[in-house]
């Protein structure tokens, strides 16, 4: 039996994830301490023993693990069909992917257009891809960052919601350089949604309008 949550009015979020769940944590703590107007359905994994449902558990929040298999890399076929199926049960309005490794395909876009949010740590559209991080400090950038985009069909290029600056100091390491901008994302993320919880954004083309 699902457990649906009284959500009165607020922005219902369904959270994807196949990792540790930092950014998922920076939501839950968000609608906790009253700086985010949402609720969050449900956590749905990829991995099974992913500490993002663990978190979820801890917060009181339906946490599920779904394979995705027998694809690796992407949802798509059956196991998009029961992610989506999941999500439409929860009731959930936005889908935000934290560190959900799968690329997104048609089924899922079509299901909830303009409404899949994703975080990137870089400031795209430079840098796409995996470790931007590390290919934006080997590129000798002087300031680096994350972006919360809408999720499209391309590789990290859907319109921009909000981005948040990092510096990139002398003697900085792709460790040192990835853990202050992983701080800007748990600040980044909350702002992001708390836009969409307030309706406040209009997505036309590529641009995105916070009225």
């Amino acid at each position: 039996m699902i457990r649906r949550m009284s959500n009165r009015g607020r922005l219902v979020i369904g959270v994807l994830g196949s990792g540790k769940g930092s950014n998922a944590q920076a939501i839950f703590d968000a609608i906790r301490e009253k700086r985010l107007d949402a609720c969050v359905a449900c956590v749905l994994s990829d991995v099974e023993d992913a500490f993002i449902l663990e978190r979820a558990r801890r917060a009181g929040i339906p946490a599920r693990f779904i394979s995705a298999a027998p694809f690796r890399t992407k949802l798509e076929g059956e196991a998009e069909r029961r992610y989506v199926e999941a999500l439409r049960e929860y009731g959930v309005e936005v889908v935000v992917l934290a560190g959900f490794m799968r690329i997104i395909k048609r089924g899922m876009l079509a299901a909830f257009p303009h409404r899949i949010v994703n975080l990137h740590p870089a400031l795209l559209p430079a840098f796409p891809g995996m470790e931007s991080w590390k290919q934006a400090l080997e590129y000798g950038v002087k300031v680096a960052g994350c972006t919360v985009h809408f999720v499209d069909a391309g590789t990290d290029t859907g319109p921009i919601l909000l981005q948040k600056v990092v510096p990139v100091l002398e003697g900085d390491t792709p460790a040192t350089l990835h853990a202050r901008i992983q701080e800007q994302e748990h600040v980044a993320l909350p702002e992001a949604l708390g836009l969409l919880a307030a309706r406040r954004v209009r997505v036309e083309g590529r641009i995105v309008h916070c009225d």
